[in-house]
Parts: structure tokens; sequence; C-alpha cells
């Protein structure tokens, strides 16, 4: 068993390791599922606190996993405790904190200020792969970067760059630098997971998550009135403990392992791309102009910044062929 899942979940750094086409694919449904998370977050935000609602989102979605994760996360238990250190990291960074934080800035802040934030992130894990892995990128890869970054922003701003001027900094945008900065630790930390089955992994993380929230979640039951259990909490929290926690750890964390930290932070750029098309679905806001430019924007940030990894894989195959 640990040699079958050392082969599935090797280290992502590996240089000689062909990375599959279809792992890009799986980097674009996590922020489909994360910008509905955005979304619910503004709009039930007056109706649960963030506490309450991070701490549900995570323990639903581990009452959904343990009936089919509990006999693999058993059989995987004694490398759970011989790597205890690295999983409360990743569990700390990646499942107590990004999203409480986030769901705490949305009472304070705006929307438009928590998609630029979120915005930066790719940046954030380039800096912290170089500070603890010396991991560089070329001039090219950072051009990309800012292509995305831009059209990103040129989406959350509507195509008007005067809305800048009118931002306004509350305490909500420093919970929301802080997110973004402990979920980028956590995407670059991920290559030190240990050699475990992907669902026992988000067990053990989740677990951790729910734990270190549950005195959190306790306080916070104290100082503010408990929810009501209506029908539009019940519909939210079970599409976060589905789609945004299950179905996007497991394709991000994935996604992550096959092409590097670096090269998956572009897709969060994704997010306020798929915010404004589910506006457009469901709230029927129309398509502009400002769309098309920042996907234009995004995908040529994509695709540039991977092009000397794809040059690199194909110079290396024709060279092994002759």
């Amino acid at each position: 068993m640990q040699n079958r899942n050392t082969q599935s979940l090797g280290a992502s750094t590996s240089k000689s390791k062909e990375v599959p086409m279809w792992s890009y694919f799986l980097l674009i449904l996590p922020p489909l599922f994360w910008a509905g998370n955005s979304v619910l977050a503004r709009g039930i935000a007056t109706l649960i606190p963030p506490v309450t609602m991070s701490f549900w989102r995570w323990f639903l979605a581990l009452a959904i996993l343990l009936p089919f994760t509990w006999r693999q996360t058993y059989r995987d238990l004694p490398l759970i405790k011989q790597h205890w250190k690295i999983i409360l990291a990743l569990g700390t960074f990646g499942i107590a904190s990004f999203n409480t934080l986030l769901y705490t800035a949305a009472h304070t802040t705006t929307a438009l200020n928590i998609a630029l934030t979120q915005s930066v992130m790719p940046v954030v894990i380039v800096m912290i792969s170089f500070i603890f892995y010396r991991e560089r990128i070329t001039a090219l890869q950072f051009g990309s970067i800012v292509l995305c970054m831009l059209g990103a922003g040129y989406i959350v701003i509507r195509g008007d760059w005067q809305r800048l001027a009118h931002l306004q900094f509350v305490s909500g945008d420093l919970l929301m630098l802080l997110a973004v900065v402990l979920y980028a630790l956590y995407s670059v930390l991920l290559r030190q997971r240990p050699p475990i089955h992907q669902l026992s992994f988000l067990t053990a993380t989740f677990s951790v998550g729910v734990v270190l929230l549950l005195p959190v979640y306790i306080w916070e039951m104290q100082q503010v009135p408990l929810p009501q259990l209506t029908q539009p909490i019940v519909i939210s929290l079970t599409y976060l403990a589905l789609l945004p926690s299950i179905a996007s750890y497991l394709l991000w964390n994935k996604g992550v392992h096959q092409i590097g930290a670096n090269r998956a932070g572009l897709f969060i750029n994704l997010i306020p791309l798929f915010a404004s098309v589910l506006a457009v679905l469901f709230l029927h806001e129309k398509f502009q102009l400002y769309h098309t430019v920042g996907i234009i924007l995004i995908t040529t940030g994509l695709v540039s910044f991977n092009l000397l990894a794809w040059r690199k894989k194909t110079l290396t195959n024709r060279n092994n062929k002759r």
C-alpha cells in the first residue's frame, strides 16, 4: 500500500516526471467552485457568522468523507502520525484559516477588494516558492503573471480603472491579505505532503481544520445569536461542503502535485472571471467588453507562463527518441 501511494503521490518537484495535459484541466474547476464560494460568502454574510459558516462547512465535508475514507485513513494512520507536523501546518493554513478569514473579511470590506486581493496570490506563491525552495521563474513567466493579474483586475473593476481611485481599505482588507499569504503557504507546502492516499490526506487536513475551529466556534456562539437553520443556509452549507471543499481540494491538491505551485497559482485568477460568468447566468447581468478583455489577458498569461515548460518537455522527448 505504501509503495503504491508513494508512486501516485510522489514529490511534485520531480524534474523528470512528465506532466499530463489533463492536469491543467483539473485546475479549472476549483476556481469555478471557489467563485461560487465567494458569491455565497457575500450573499449570506448577514445570515450566518463567519466562524460558524467555516466550522459547519468543514464539519459537513468531513462527515460526508468519513464513511468512504475511514478504512483507507486508518491504513495510512502510521504515515499520518509520522508526518503530523506538515499535516498540522496544511490543515491550519489551507483549511482552518483561509476561508474563516475570507468570511470575516466579507463583513467589513467590499467584494471588489476581496477579489483584487485574491488576484495577487500567484505573485505571493512565486515569492514563497523562491524563499523556501529557491524556485526561480523566467522573465517571460513573470510577465505572464502580470498579464493574468491585469486580466483578473480588469474584470473586477469592470473595465473602469477610475474605480481604483475610489477604493477604501479597512480591517477586512488586512484579513484578506493574511488569508492570501496563508493559502499561498498551503499551496507551496503541498509538495511536502506525506505519501498517503488523497482521500486520507483530505480527511486528515479537514480533521485538523475542524478541531482548530471548534474552540473559536464555541467562542463566537457566546458573542452572537445562533443563526436560524433556514433553507438558504442549509443549501449554502451543503454546496460549500461538496464543491468548494471536497471536490475543489481534491482537484487542486492533485493539480498542484502534477504541475507545481507556481504554475497552478495562476489559475486563481480565474475566480473573478468565473464569478462574473456566474453573475451573468444567475443574476442576469450582461456579458460586457471587459469580460472579453479579461478572458484574453488571463488566457494569454496562462498559456505563455507554461510555454517554456511545454517547450522543454518537447525538446526532452525529441532528445530521448534520438
